[in-house]
Order: structure tokens, then sequence, then C-alpha cells
């Protein structure tokens, strides 16, 4: 911690000149503190300096830094004491960074939802992290922060000594990102690579080492009584982010098992979605086909202000145990930008400047921050609400 307060920045922002990556500077620009040392870090010094000019931040140092020059990266990483990256598909573009911030004891937040990713550089860097004392935190945007802190959130007002389970259903109203859209597509793409690299760590990692169970529940197409929706299973990152948040700590119970759902009000967008997703994933296979659709997509673009504005999201949570049931809700505006920004900020934030849980390696936004995230996320506009609370009559 020592080497870490003497570095010269406390955290630096890599990507600064795509969308996602202007939206943060942004946001830092308006809600980080006065003191804050940061500075912008990326190929091109020309459209930094564009950035840094709209900014209206002389004061920011502007940085080398290429995803294809590990010594540009590990020379950033050396500098400052956390590095946030936009630059993306993680897949082609991340594993450098991660292994100059493991390798540096810099702590690290990205936006990825690409679980390839994160398995391959849990195996090639948790063990190097840990020596070194870098808190690898990956999925620090809408994938998967309203779901891992959602979570967080419900199964804390439940019990902790009783078998947990726990629903989550996502409804959203906005545009995904090209960047989201290309690294989907890439996944689908590589199916059984994924697949691989999930068995790979979890034969790594091992089970909890106090006899707790903490997994996932593929769920079946149904409608909500509770709720009210049709649900969809939903087989994106999140799940897998909070069946790892709840292996790690105990207030998950020591049985816990969460699904994941997207949800709609009629059966006929269920199907609707259900067959687009199938679609794209069978296009995703055909080399021909699948570059086709990614050329349509433009990365580093995305929707104006005001359409932005008209975005929203909620993910509702359904939590049961102990003979309670408890419902909750988080929910926010455009989640793939404005929201996704502000997230990826306060993660950086929180891991700069807050007393947090004592870890490192590679670990889960809930495991690395916990309640002091829960509450800059809630500063931050996003709303973490209790809808209701029932018990059964013993």
């Amino acid at each position: 911690m020592g080497a870490m307060a003497e570095r010269e920045f406390d955290i630096v922002l890599f990507g600064a000149t795509g969308f996602t990556g202007q939206l943060t500077a942004e946001y830092l620009a308006r809600h980080a503190p006065a003191d804050l040392r940061w500075a912008l870090a990326g190929r091109n010094q020309t459209k930094l300096q564009a950035v840094r000019d709209r900014l209206g931040r002389p004061d920011l140092e502007l940085l080398h830094a290429d995803s294809t020059d590990p010594s540009s990266l590990s020379d950033v990483a050396l500098r400052t004491r956390v590095v946030i990256t936009t630059v993306g598909p993680y897949l082609e573009y991340g594993a450098a960074l991660v292994a100059a911030c493991a390798e540096a004891g810099t702590d690290y937040v990205d936006l990825t939802g690409e679980p390839e990713f994160v398995d391959q550089m849990y195996l090639q860097h948790h063990e190097t992290a840990v020596r070194t004392g870098a808190r690898l935190v990956h999925a620090c945007g809408f994938d998967s922060i309203p779901h891992d802190l959602g979570a967080f959130f419900t199964v804390k007002q439940l019990p902790s000594d009783v078998p947990i389970t726990l629903r989550g259903v996502v409804r959203s109203g906005g545009t995904a990102s090209g960047g989201t859209i290309h690294s989907a597509v890439g996944q689908f793409a590589r199916a059984r690579q994924m697949k691989q690299a999930y068995a790979a760590r979890r034969r790594a990692e091992g089970k909890p080492t106090d006899d707790r169970s903490s997994r996932t529940v593929s769920g079946k197409p149904h409608r909500d009584p509770l709720l009210g929706y049709w649900l969809l299973p939903l087989p994106t990152i999140d799940p897998i982010v909070v069946a790892r948040s709840g292996a790690a700590l105990s207030t998950y119970g020591p049985n816990f098992r969460y699904s994941h759902y997207a949800g709609t009000k009629t059966l006929r967008y269920a199907a609707a979605g259900a067959v687009v997703v199938s679609a794209l994933a069978a296009a995703s296979q055909l080399a021909p086909i699948r570059n086709f659709l990614l050329s349509k997509v433009a990365q580093g673009e995305g929707p104006d202000t005001a359409k932005r504005e008209k975005s929203w999201f909620t993910v509702d949570f359904v939590g049961e145990g102990g003979g309670q049931t408890v419902r909750t809700r988080v929910a926010g505006g455009d989640p793939g930008y404005s929201e996704t920004s502000m997230m990826l900020a306060e993660s950086a934030l929180c891991l700069a400047l807050d007393t947090n849980p004592p870890t490192a390696g590679q670990v889960t936004t809930v495991q690395a921050m916990g309640e002091n995230l829960l509450a800059r996320l809630q500063a931050g506009g996003l709303r973490f609400e209790t809808v209701s609370t029932t018990r059964t009559a013993p």
C-alpha cells in the first residue's frame, strides 16, 4: 500500500477516445474529487488532446498506451493505482493490460461481458495478482454491476444460515453498444472455447473451502406469477458473476442458487426474443455471415443524449430463504452508455479512495467493494429498493 500511495496517479483511463470512454472521462471530470490525480491513456495523442479539450481540463496528463505494445501498458500500470479500460472486445485487445496490472500490483476495472476472457485471465493472472496485491475486477458496467450488487442487496435481507434461492429478471429499453454486440457475436462464435475455459477455471479454483455451495440454475421459459412477466433464460456473464460472489461470501448462505432471466410482458415478445437470440447464435457460427453482421455495427459510436435520456432498465429480484420472500428492484437510466460509464467510474473511484474488504486476485465487484460500491452507485443515481417482504407462517 505504501508503494501504491507513492505512484504518480490514482486513476488512468485507457480508451478515452471511444464513445463509452469519453462518457467515463466526462463523469470523472464532473464527479471526481478535485484532488484526484488522474490521466488519459491511448494510442492516438491527437484524439486524446481533443478529449482533454472537450473536458476543459488542460491539467490532465496524456499517456501513451497501445494494446499491441506490452511495454507501454506496463509503463502505465506502474505509474497508477487503478487502471480503467474501455478497449474491447477484450478477448482481442485486453489480455496484455490485465497481465501488466497483475504484475505491477495495480487495480484494474473493465466493462467486459465476455466469459471466456474472464476465465482465461483468471487462469493466467489470478495467482500473480494475489502475490502482488492487485485487484482484477471485470464486468464493472451493465455487465454485471446491477445484477451482482442487486443480488447482494437482496440476500442481505435474508437469513445467512439457510439455503437461499434467488432469481433476477432484466428488462430494458435502450440501445446495445457496438462493442457489446461485437463481443456477444464473438462469444457465440467461440462457444466451444468458452466452455473449455470455464471448465478449466472450475478445476483450478475448486469449491468454497467452508463446504458451502453456490451455483447458477438454468431455468425454463415460464410466466412468473409474482412479477407478472414471461421469463426467458438469459445466458450472459451476469449469473456466473453472481454465483462467484455467492461462493466467496457467507452472506449468501450455505447453499445459494441463482437463476437469470429476461422479462417480457407478453408471450409473443418472449418468443420473438428467443428466436432472435437463436438466429444470432446460429449466424455467428458462419464466418461470412458473422463478418457481414459485424460490418454493419460500428464500434466506438453510440446514441445522442436525447436517445440516452429516454432509455431505462430494471432488474427485479425475488429471494427466498428461511420462510421469507424478499422482492427487490434495481433501476436506472440508459444501461449501455450513461449508467455504464457511471458504474465503471465509480468502481475505479471506490478502489482508489475507499477502505474496502482485504482482497487480491481476480474478484467480483461485490467481493472487492461490497457496501462501499453500493453506496456510491446509489449516490450516482441507481435505485436499489425493497418492494416487499413476506414471511411464511411457521
